[in-house]
């Protein structure tokens, strides 16, 4: 396959990039910068520039675009980023792929489009999406893809849980925290936190970029759901430190704002159905699995 990567310097983008090469699979880069390699191509998203040779002769698409959320304080100027991050360049390469006639578009999108206020309630694909600004951001950036989906490109519509990997990612600010005795959790704790492995969200878009019965919203989340305080006492057990903190809710609001209220203090307790139902099969269909192989000397750090 010729798999084009839009958002590939990233944590995932980088660790996919690699995997599909190494299954055989030739790769074009869309890169915001003079290309320096043959397999970069120049893109403009908010020029909707795109150099079109990319697309020629591509059997997918994969993108990835999107600012990190927790880069900063949500103002009013950085939400605005976050949308612009998303959305236009989904609408650009969604356009593009359309018109070039290539026959898959994946699009990495969030959990929390299910919003954060669905308690215990299981939630799968099914689920109609929620309320508030990530709710709201989520939905408008799967509604960026409709050019492709109207062109009949089959398009999936990952929507992602917090990546797990031994460097970057969650991990990649709570390691440290928990590394020096600090680590524990967030308000009451009673609030869901979906994750997955590094190393299974890579597999997962691997997966429905070949499974040609796959199509639509898809949770690339772990099929375990665990709560914040059980992720903490998971984490703390990994790293063999002890998590006798509990960060009070109205700490994390004066400290991060908004974005506290939106994915720290809530999260849905989603799960993986459709790829459950494809036969996707979870290397880490655990947290406490994936914590072990991440932080094992002998592991692979996926």
């Amino acid at each position: 396959m010729k798999v084009v990567v839009a958002g590939s310097s990233g944590l995932i983008g980088t660790a996919l990039v690699a995997a599909l090469r190494r299954d055989g699979h030739e790769v074009a880069r869309l890169v915001r910068r003079q290309p320096a390699a043959p397999d970069e191509f120049a893109w403009d998203p908010a020029r909707a520039e795109l150099d079109r040779r990319a697309l020629r002769g591509a059997d997918a698409a994969v993108n990835l675009c999107g600012r990190n959320i927790h880069a900063q304080r949500w103002t009013g100027r950085f939400k605005q980023e976050l949308r612009d991050s998303r959305i236009t360049p989904t609408d650009v390469l969604a356009g593009a792929v359309a018109a070039a006639g290539v026959p898959v578009l994946v699009n990495a999108g969030g959990v929390h489009i299910y919003g954060g206020a669905t308690g215990d309630r299981v939630i799968d694909e099914s689920a109609r999406p929620g309320t508030g600004f990530l709710a709201t951001l989520c939905r408008d950036w799967e509604a960026a893809t409709a050019p492709a989906a109207a062109a009949g490109v089959r398009t999936v519509l990952l929507r992602g849980g917090l990546v797990l990997a031994r460097t970057g990612g969650l991990l990649g600010v709570l390691r440290p925290l928990f590394g020096l005795g600090i680590g524990g959790r967030f308000g009451d704790g009673r609030q869901y936190t979906p994750w997955i492995s590094l190393a299974d969200e890579v597999g997962a878009i691997r997966h429905v970029l070949t499974d040609s019965g796959v199509a639509g919203p898809v949770n690339a989340v772990g099929p375990a759901p665990v709560t914040n305080a059980e992720f903490t006492r998971a984490l703390g057990r990994a790293l063999r430190r002890p998590t006798p903190l509990v960060v009070p809710s109205f700490v994390l609001r004066a400290a991060i704002g908004e974005f506290a209220d939106e994915a720290v203090l809530r999260g849905p307790r989603a799960i993986p159905t459709v790829l459950e139902e494809s036969d996707y099969v979870f290397r880490h269909p655990t947290l406490g699995t994936a914590l072990t192989d991440l932080f094992d000397p002998a592991g692979d750090g996926a």
